[in-house]
């Protein structure tokens, strides 16, 4: 955890900046999934700034990591997302002084992504979208329920707490949100035709959180060109599980959509 710290909308939000040799292109800005952080990335952005140039910003929102921790109850309201992708990334982008960016998003930060450049009518340059989740669907809820029992019976929260301040909050304000069934009513398809930059989304075919009906839905209902890769053995984490293919799928779509991103 960085120690790095700005105030937005009145909360204490974790981040990490990391500079690229194009300091004037479009900045990376990475939006972690559910239970993710600035840590959980790993090296993956470091590896992405190096090969594209690009300086890039990534974050820690409100609950977790080292950002200021939820208060009880933690279930976040059911329209956390929204609010995240219309209030608080614009917020967080007008401090950084990022009027283009090249939005990375993984899980939850992908439909975050995907609201704000649909929703938000403000600039973006290009979005990278892993295992986004445009609607609820049953597989999903599966999937959360096993790790919710995984919560109560394994390492979990040993393993959380590696990343998180406040891993019992982290992990209630997620779960319970998701399970909650104001939430199941999710659906950002709406916002998908107001989505004229480019976008790359990514899949995992053994993603246990979500089937390939949300890849279909972002190619077939986005204004702007649309890429997509389907990665063989590969889960709900293709930064991770695959690093070096969805590195090279992301620089073969930025130099074909964005050819003067490194300049």
């Amino acid at each position: 955890m960085t120690g790095h710290l700005i105030t937005v909308l009145g909360q204490r939000l974790e981040y990490r900046w990391i500079g690229g040799l194009a300091p004037h292109a479009p900045p990376l800005v990475f939006l972690h999934e559910g239970l993710g952080s600035v840590s959980l990335w790993r090296d993956f952005p470091d590896r992405l700034v190096e090969a594209t140039g690009c300086p890039a910003l990534v974050y820690s929102r409100r609950g977790l990591g080292a950002s200021e921790p939820l208060t009880p109850p933690y279930r976040r309201p059911s329209n956390y997302l929204h609010v995240e992708a219309l209030e608080v990334l614009p917020r967080v982008l007008d401090h950084f002084g990022i009027h283009r960016p090249i939005l990375f998003g993984h899980s939850d930060g992908a439909t975050i992504a995907l609201i704000h450049a649909g929703g938000a009518g403000r600039p973006v340059a290009a979005a990278i979208v892993e295992a986004p989740h445009v609607i609820v669907e049953p597989e999903t809820l599966t999937a959360i329920r096993a790790t919710v029992e995984a919560w109560h019976t394994t390492d979990l929260p040993r393993k959380l707490a590696r990343h998180h301040h406040h891993p019992e909050g982290t992990f209630l304000g997620w779960a319970e949100a998701w399970l909650h069934p104001e939430f199941h009513d999710l659906d950002v398809r709406n916002l998908l035709p107001g989505i004229s930059c480019p976008v790359l989304v990514i899949q995992g075919e053994d993603d246990e959180y979500g089937t390939l009906a949300q890849v279909d839905t972002v190619v077939g209902r986005t204004s702007g060109p649309v890429d997509s890769l389907i990665l063989p053995q590969c889960g709900h984490s293709p930064h991770r599980d695959r690093p070096t293919a969805v590195l090279d799928a992301t620089l073969t779509f930025l130099d074909r959509h964005l050819p003067r991103h490194a300049d």
